[in-house]
């Protein structure tokens, strides 16, 4: 199913959110990760152990995510062609270089406090909003995202345990390459980063689920079809405790047309039922593709 195409507006407007949700993961791997040696995975955690094992004031971290980004976005082009985002090969440009500049006008030698675990969260949470940002705009920073395009493409392996295996691994390897305490906070990190991605894109995709149980339908169905502008399913039901006939009302909204439905029915129908749940699947018109 092909995506409508966009307007001006619109791709001005989710080039504004790559870059910003971009730059939010590199404020989180360069300040918080890198001076606490916080290995967590992907082409980060890759480059602070590179770092640590080829150490040399030119091939630092930062520019080890930017030789592995570059050179997987290479392989890349030459293994899935046309297929390739242009919205991941910009993210993983803009990251590289950003990751470059920030070394480049804030070196630092150390953390920028004494509390480690505090910075473990910084590291953890920035970098899995901005990912969270980037996957519901259906893009993603590149890195190890392209081997799994790679690998979904040509296998039929499980993309996602090789991944966290991957990540594994990486993270096993700071136990030898920085200490037990930073490979703990490493181990501990990656664990946290697994439950917040997933928690943040959630939080995205999240729509709320509507029953409604009235005698007066009219005036809720006509604010959620010209006030909200969504659809709604009518429904004929009949109470068991009073032996009325009623109408149930469903429909799905976002957060915020939510929120207005509630005051509207609060206000102009006191007596309706409302029944409320949360979802992350919607699938149909107006929501996820089928």
């Amino acid at each position: 199913m092909q995506k409508e195409k966009q307007t001006p507006a619109q791709i001005v407007r989710d080039y504004t959110m790559l870059t910003l949700a971009t730059l939010l993961m590199c404020v989180g791997i360069y300040f918080f990760k890198f001076p606490n040696h916080f290995s967590t995975g992907g082409v980060s955690g890759l480059s602070l152990i590179l770092g640590r094992v080829f150490p040399s004031p030119v091939l630092t971290p930062s520019a080890f995510v930017f030789i592995i980004n570059m050179a997987l976005l290479v392989v890349g082009f030459i293994f899935l062609g046309r297929s390739f985002a242009f919205s991941t090969v910009y993210c993983s440009v803009v990251l590289s270089l950003a990751v470059n500049v920030m070394e480049r006008f804030w070196p630092l030698d150390h953390p920028l406090t004494n509390q480690p675990l505090l910075e473990l969260c910084f590291a953890v949470l920035l970098p899995a909003i901005g990912s969270a940002i980037l996957f519901h705009l259906d893009a993603s920073s590149g890195g190890t995202d392209i081997v799994a395009m790679i690998v979904r493409k040509y296998t039929s392996l499980n993309i996602g345990m090789a991944l966290m295996v991957a990540d594994a691994l990486i993270t096993l390897a700071a136990l030898f390459c920085f200490g037990i305490q930073s490979g703990l906070f490493c181990i501990l990190g990656l664990l946290m980063k697994s439950v917040l991605v997933d928690y943040v894109t959630d939080s995205f995709r999240m729509k709320k689920c509507f029953q409604i149980i009235t005698t007066n339908p009219e005036p809720i169905i006509d604010f959620i079809t010209v006030n909200l502008h969504r659809g709604a399913t009518l429904e004929d039901v009949y109470g068991a405790f009073h032996h009325e006939r009623k109408t149930m009302v469903i429909t799905v909204l976002t957060r915020a047309q939510a929120l207005a439905l509630r005051r509207f029915i609060h206000a102009n129908d006191p007596h309706a039922f409302m029944v409320i749940t949360a979802s992350t699947e919607i699938v149909g018109k107006g929501f996820l593709a089928s």
